[in-house]
């Protein structure tokens, strides 16, 4: 017995006036989403209908589950065909007519099945307006004795409903495309959206006779399933990325409190603060979300890349709305811990190759360190440092190393460090004379990283090398500026000296070998750094502020000090050689000594001839 089916007219049951307004202004960014949505309502169909035949439901299904994608460019139209499980008219009128209402969730309520779900909110379908006149759909169900449904809408809320001649399970949406957005009728164009989104849905997607999904992706396979080169080749695949091989990968699987899945690779990072567009691609169900977590990810993790899969996370939207998203903080806190328990596991396995990627991976380690306050705690087992002879200590090795030695006066640890070898090498070699231990520190996040830790840790003081006189720190020097004569020489070297920049100390150092000492001041420096770094433009060097330290035990101003009538030129090479020596003597001044000093090397050769 044949059903008749008369068309019908009516209203679309919406709680605004028009809905279709408003599913353009604040649900949907981007135009090309709709294929998103469109597709993931077949792949709910296709899987609805695998459920039931695993289920025991029903047995009369045999052809492969697919979709297909198919433009008619002259026509205008682009069809969106599945065989999934399809739909009555009394199913038509419940989830298309009444926005809002989600079958996908009455189906999981019903059947108990897994979540391979992925329609939420039933307002998808509706995103097919941002580009369309007019839609259509075609659908038979799987159940006997029912007949086909043609239904149309126009863009408003008005539709109408008939009886299809289709015979075929499954379901046809046809999308009467604007004039104005007819770039969607260009296989270019289907197909980037397809690859973006639907890259790695479960149901087999064809596009002009091709089939362009993976549909079994290598993050939902079982970690022990997987080969190393099979990760690499992912990853080459995934980011196009075929310089530089990932370092290390964490292949992330939980079923509780929340179901998640995922990769993330750390790659080769450089010692740079500049970051490259996101790189974690956010999943719900295989489904591609978002590439833009800014304020949604600790700001860390930008380093890494990779995928993220969950369906206890909405496919939403609207992006703004993930920021309070309870199940992401959760998720992105567990993700925290998992890696810093995956660098913790490869340091106590293999400490040699933890090691060798350690300046390759430490910027992501540092940042994650001043950033996240349980990253910093864990990473007390793994973030390594290294001296100047280029050893690495965990910070607990090297505080034991110190801790005796480098004692100062106060009552602190001092952790001596350079953040440049070259530049620093005179105060380097200073320090190391004197018995002490100094780390090299040359991130961008040294002066962050410092400050957590002394905070963290009352008794420890960082000091950069060429900071302050270090006899000081661990006893008094003697200041001798009472003498006459050395306050004539305080003034001749103010007269040379621009006294904005220039603060002069006159000290009797226990180290001989310089006559001048040039320094910024360790607090001042910091914030310089920290403004540096917030403000991303260079520091101009004459808007620094320095100490000069006369040293009255060198050889070169004892003479100065003897020979009363004879010091000046002699005191002026020696400060302007070590101004030189700083890049800080002016050009003008600098070409001056320059010409002095080679003339003398000349005087000198030929009184020697």
């Amino acid at each position: 017995m044949k059903l008749k089916m008369e068309k019908n007219k009516g209203h679309i049951k919406v709680a605004a006036d028009n809905i279709f307004p408003i599913i353009k202004k604040f649900l949907y960014s981007e135009n090309e989403i709709f294929l998103r949505e469109i597709i993931c309502n077949a792949v709910d169909a296709c899987n609805k209908i695998r459920t039931l035949k695993q289920l025991g439901k029903i047995t009369n299904i045999k052809e492969k589950l697919e979709i297909e994608v198919k433009i008619y460019k002259e026509e205008k139209i682009i069809k969106i065909i599945d065989n999934g499980i399809g739909m009555t008219k009394k199913e038509v009128e419940k989830y298309i007519n009444q926005i809002a209402f989600s079958s996908a969730g009455k189906f999981l309520e019903k059947y108990k099945a897994q979540n391979t779900m992925i329609g939420n909110f039933g307002l998808g379908f509706y995103s097919s307006f941002l580009i369309s006149d007019k839609v259509e759909i075609i659908t038979k169900s799987y159940k006997k004795k029912t007949n086909a449904v043609h239904w149309i809408c126009d863009g408003s809320t008005k539709f109408s409903i008939q009886r299809a001649k289709t015979k075929k399970r499954g379901t046809t949406i046809l999308l009467h495309v604007n004039e104005k957005l007819k770039e969607f009728l260009e296989g270019y164009r289907i197909l980037g959206v397809l690859e973006k989104y639907c890259r790695f849905l479960p149901i087999p997607i064809k596009f002009k006779n091709k089939i362009i999904n993976i549909i079994n992706p290598l993050w939902k396979l079982h970690p022990m399933k997987i080969k190393e080169k099979e990760y690499k080749k992912f990853y080459y695949e995934l980011f196009n990325d075929r310089i530089d091989e990932p370092l290390l990968w964490i292949h992330l699987n939980i079923d509780h409190p929340f179901k998640l899945t995922g990769i993330l690779y750390v790659p080769k990072l450089i010692n740079t603060i500049t970051l490259k567009k996101q790189q974690i691609h956010l999943y719900q169900n295989q489904v591609f979300v978002t590439d833009n977590l800014h304020g949604i990810v600790p700001y860390f993790l930008k380093f890494l890349k990779g995928i993220i899969d969950s369906p206890d996370i909405t496919l939403n939207v609207s992006r703004s709305q993930y920021k309070n998203d309870i199940t992401l903080k959760k998720i992105y806190n567990y993700i925290t811990l998992k890696i810093a328990d995956k660098l913790t596991k490869i340091l106590l396995k293999n400490r040699k190759y933890f090691e060798k990627i350690w300046k390759s991976i430490k910027l992501l380690i540092e940042y994650g360190m001043i950033s996240e306050q349980s990253f910093y705690e864990k990473s007390k087992k793994f973030a390594l440092f290294y001296n100047t002879d280029g050893k690495y200590y965990l910070f607990s090795e090297f505080f034991n190393l110190i801790k005796k030695k480098q004692l100062s006066k106060e009552n602190k640890i001092i952790c001596f460090y350079a953040s440049n070898l070259d530049e620093q090498s005179l105060y380097i070699d200073s320090v190391l004379a004197k018995g002490y231990k100094i780390l090299l520190l040359d991130s961008p996040f040294t002066v962050h990283l410092i400050q957590k830790i002394e905070m963290e840790n009352n008794n420890i003081k960082f000091i950069r090398v060429d900071s302050q006189n270090i006899d000081n720190i661990f006893s008094e020097t003697k200041n001798v500026d009472d003498i006459n004569e050395l306050k004539e020489l305080k003034k001749e070297l103010e007269n040379h000296l621009d006294n904005t920049k220039f603060t002069i100390q006159i000290e009797q150092l226990k180290d001989k070998n310089l006559p001048f000492l040039i320094n910024i001041p360790e607090i001042v420096r910091r914030i310089n750094e920290i403004n540096l770094i917030n403000n991303f433009e260079k520091t101009r060097k004459n808007e620094q502020h320095y100490n000069l330290i006369v040293n009255t035990n060198n050889k070169i101003i004892k003479k100065i000090l003897k020979e009363k009538n004879k010091y000046k030129e002699l005191l002026i090479d020696s400060l302007e050689l070590i101004l030189f020596f700083h890049n800080i003597l002016p050009l003008k001044k600098k070409k001056e000594f320059l010409k002095r000093i080679l003339n003398n090397i000349f005087l000198s050769y030929k009184t020697k001839k």
